[in-house]
């Protein structure tokens, strides 16, 4: 007896897409030059732009839900001075149970909206006692150890090429950028390598160890598939951390994730004050 053949009847990635921008077309004619993601508890950015729309992730189709707290879950678009902004408050996780190519969706999104540069931004755990809690790191590198890479399964050549190079995830000239902007600022600014792990526990003190042997000074639980997805389209990178706890193997504390925020929410406005900088200097 022959056997039914199984059609994969989903719609492609840049289908989704497709539909995710119509989508949008209905409420705006608005295009972003720049996205920006923000992570948990660093949402000030959103208070300095001249909103044009807001949407919730309800309202897009193929967009998943924010569920991770202080992530609100909707796309701002506006103007921060001159430049035009895709404002993504609240991303989507690993540890959440999305599939990677929900976690990097909005990335895809304010590409095909007409961004050609990404901001990023999280809180971290620290293993560089030089980067204690409150400090702002730009990153220059990562490691990944998240188990899995968003760019697994077939390509779209249309989205990106198969085997994108990372030689510079983050891009050097937004990195000297975001120095120069710093010293101006006044804003000590530390540049290290970010580690990324699945979650959505936190570490033990055998794994801090293993990961500042390995070279990392940060450790997350996100934004390494957003940059893979990023450079698999051709944006530029740019990601600034905030320290919310230290990490010290050999004096490690309990954790406690309302603390974590409330560092975060103490340091955001020096984030936020950095990013608007590097914002105004962005060549057009």
């Amino acid at each position: 007896m022959d056997h039914p053949r199984i059609v994969d009847a989903s719609p492609s990635l840049a289908q989704q897409l497709r539909e995710t921008v119509e989508a949008i077309a209905k409420r705006t004619t608005f295009r972003p030059e720049l996205g920006v993601i923000l992570g948990s508890g660093l949402g000030g950015l959103t208070n300095t732009i001249q909103v044009e729309e807001e949407l919730d992730y309800a309202e897009l189709p193929h967009m998943a839900r924010s569920t991770a707290p202080g992530h609100e879950g909707k796309l701002l678009l506006g103007r921060l001075g001159a430049r035009r902004l895709a404002v993504l408050a609240g991303r989507f996780h690993y540890y959440e149970g999305y599939a990677m190519a929900q976690v990097t969706y909005p990335v895809r999104l304010v590409h095909a909206l007409g961004a050609n540069t990404l901001m990023l931004t999280s809180i971290v755990g620290s293993m560089n006692p030089k980067m204690p809690p409150g400090s702002l790191v730009l990153l220059a590198d990562h490691i990944n150890l998240m188990g899995a890479n968003p760019l697994i399964g077939p390509n779209e050549e249309s989205l990106g090429p198969r085997f994108p190079d990372m030689s510079e995830p983050y891009d050097l000239a937004l990195r000297r950028l975001a120095k120069a902007v710093a010293a101006e600022q006044q804003l000590p600014l530390h540049e290290g390598v970010y580690a990324a792990v699945a979650g959505p526990n936190l570490e033990t003190r055998a794994e801090y160890r293993m990961l500042r042997q390995l070279g990392a000074d940060v450790v997350g639980m996100s934004m390494v598939p957003e940059v893979i997805v990023a450079r698999h389209g051709g944006l530029r990178v740019l990601a600034v951390v905030v320290v919310s706890d230290a990490c010290d193997p050999d004096h490690l504390k309990p954790a406690n994730i309302e603390a974590l925020l409330r560092v975060a929410a103490e340091t955001e406005p020096k984030l936020t004050n950095l990013l608007r900088g590097v914002i105004a200097r962005l060549s057009p």
